[in-house]
């Protein structure tokens, strides 16, 4: 029993913010899939096994960076209690866990066609390079925002089988997101994580955070109504896409760098927002 509770919190399972992050744009690439396809059956077989991919590879891409940040994490109070950095688990079994998860993940990977397969393996170059970032560019928020949305274009893939201008415009607007509210969730740290010379866009963008943030945001939401002009009435599918831009804006109304408490309730929101656009592109 102990040695599962140390799993759980080397994988981050008692944190679901994390994978539900990751899945978010997986839904909405399937979402979006589906309005052209219309194959229920597909769209929810589909929405599942993406739902378990990321749930395993966010839980192997933790352990991964807790490796690699194992020095830094043990300097910085919020992660000093982690498993690897406190020694609760070494190194040597930490990563047998990312082999087995990764491994699992890979089996989900070829339920799907060869496009999404190759796309799926591509993006391994990003999700074990980005823990790297932080040590030599203020944008890693960037790195993990093209590493974590990359499974919208993989659920449009999986479904229609090719990359459309549609998809990639999603993509971008989703990387916005990502760097909006991580930079939030990077606030906790900025004070410690300068002093042991980490980078990230909270600690560049530190005297203009809140304009920084601002600023991606609104090129989400632009991006969005671009792509669904069309579909934008008096509908649910308007409401949902409000209620979305809403939830972003109150982060970036509520949000102090100072209350690092504060930035992180904000940053959670993040998952109603992923739900609301969920949602939303559904209901087209």
């Amino acid at each position: 029993m102990q040695h599962f509770k140390i799993f759980v919190e080397l994988t981050r399972l008692n944190k679901p913010i994390g994978f539900m992050l990751l899945f978010w744009p997986c839904s909405w690439g399937l979402a979006y899939a589906y309005s052209i396809n219309q194959n229920i059956d597909l769209f929810i077989y589909y929405l599942i096994l993406f739902f378990l991919g990321s749930v395993l590879m966010r839980s192997a891409g933790c352990i991964v960076n807790d490796i690699v940040d194992k020095d830094f994490d043990k300097k910085v109070k919020r992660t000093k209690t982690r498993p690897i950095a406190s020694g609760k688990i070494t190194v040597k079994q930490s990563f047998f866990y990312v082999l087995i998860l990764c491994g699992l993940a890979f089996l989900i990977l070829l339920q799907f066609n060869l496009l999404t397969i190759l796309l799926g393996m591509g993006s391994m170059i990003f999700a074990f390079t980005y823990p790297f970032m932080k040590r030599f560019t203020y944008w890693p928020q960037l790195f993990l925002g093209i590493t974590f949305n990359w499974g919208a274009v993989m659920a449009w893939a999986a479904i229609n089988n090719n990359i459309s201008p549609e998809i990639i415009t999603l993509y971008i607007s989703a990387i916005f997101w990502t760097l909006g509210y991580d930079t939030i969730y990077g606030a906790q740290d900025m004070v410690e994580d300068e002093i042991i010379g980490l980078k990230s866009t909270s600690i560049k963008f530190k005297k203009k955070i809140k304009l920084f943030v601002t600023l991606n945001y609104l090129f989400t939401s632009i991006l969005l109504i671009f792509l669904f002009y069309d579909e934008i009435g008096k509908n649910f599918f308007s409401f949902l896409l409000i209620a979305f831009i809403l939830s972003l804006t109150y982060q970036v109304l509520k949000f102090d760098k100072n209350y690092p408490l504060m930035c992180l309730n904000c940053f959670k929101l993040n998952h109603y927002s992923g739900l609301f656009l969920f949602l939303a592109i559904y209901n087209i």
